[in-house]
């Protein structure tokens, strides 16, 4: 466990049509260049799970990549909405997309029953909501010990998880710091894993506040400099702001979405994102 592979062959060896597949990250670490390497290996029918989809499933979304997208917050961070995603969900255009809705500790909470193994979460949330009669997999349940009522999900166990990181080792130990968001629990949830990371090197030094995950919970590692990108890397690269206001000008057309993904995802094997022009 933990091979370290390129990018391509990763994606090849773990990635299949018709796979529940995650790409994890919140603000920080979001593993952009696994997702356009998905989209240029033209995966289709996925269900993609991400508790808060962003521009990297919008592209997804738009090249056909997607059946069902499993969530609890779907935007263009700082900027507004995804068009290729409202495109989807209004239009079916490339293809009709099913949506299941969730709320932020929903999806955290589910991510944590499938890492431990656990066929569903307990929690307080959601009362009140329309999220209870719009979505199956929210349910009441009856506490056995004191009757109150609470609120069950089912566990999230993707097919594959993916996040990027900082590092790793050359036996494939993975180590990450800064906003880690729910990067461990969705590896650990997971059947097939992949991070993609800065740099391997020989030996991951100590560092207050870090998370080390163990080779044997890993599938593969990639290394992907840059992988992250537009999102950032704590101590590696900074946000790309201006990226995500000239996405909303992209996706908005669908001729100029498809031009860009010609030029920056079909055209390139570079993994840093790719600046919208």
């Amino acid at each position: 466990m933990g091979e370290i592979a390129s990018l391509r062959d990763a994606v090849a060896a773990l990635v299949h049509d018709g796979d529940m597949v995650a790409l994890e990250g919140f603000t920080h670490l979001i593993p952009v260049a696994a997702g356009h390497e998905i989209i240029r290996q033209r995966r289709r029918d996925l269900t993609l799970v991400r508790m808060t989809p962003d521009i990297v499933y919008d592209q997804m979304i738009g090249a056909g990549c997607a059946r069902k997208l499993i969530f609890s917050w779907a935007g263009n961070p700082g900027v507004g909405s995804l068009h290729r995603f409202r495109d989807a969900v209004q239009n079916g255009w490339p293809a009709p997309l099913e949506i299941e809705e969730h709320s932020h500790a929903g999806m955290a909470n589910r991510y944590v029953a499938g890492a431990s193994g656990l066929p569903f979460a307990v929690l307080r949330g959601y009362s009140g909501t329309d999220l209870v009669e719009l979505t199956d997999t929210i349910k009441p349940i009856t506490c056995p010990f004191t009757g109150e009522t609470l609120t069950a999900v089912p566990a999230l166990n993707p097919d594959v998880g993916i996040v990027h990181a900082q590092r790793a080792d050359r036996s494939g130990n993975v180590q990450f710091w800064g906003i880690t968001g729910v990067h461990k629990e969705v590896l650990l949830a997971s059947a097939r894993s992949l991070v993609t990371v800065e740099k391997i090197v020989d030996r991951l030094e100590d560092r207050p506040g870090a998370v080390v995950l163990p080779h044997w919970a890993i599938t593969m590692v990639a290394e992907v400099p840059g992988g992250a990108h537009p999102s950032y890397a704590h101590d590696h690269s900074d946000r790309d702001n201006n990226f995500y206001v000239a996405w909303d000008t992209v996706s908005r057309d669908r001729e100029t979405f498809r031009r860009w993904l010609d030029e920056t995802v079909f055209g390139t094997t570079n993994a840093d994102g790719g600046m919208p022009r």
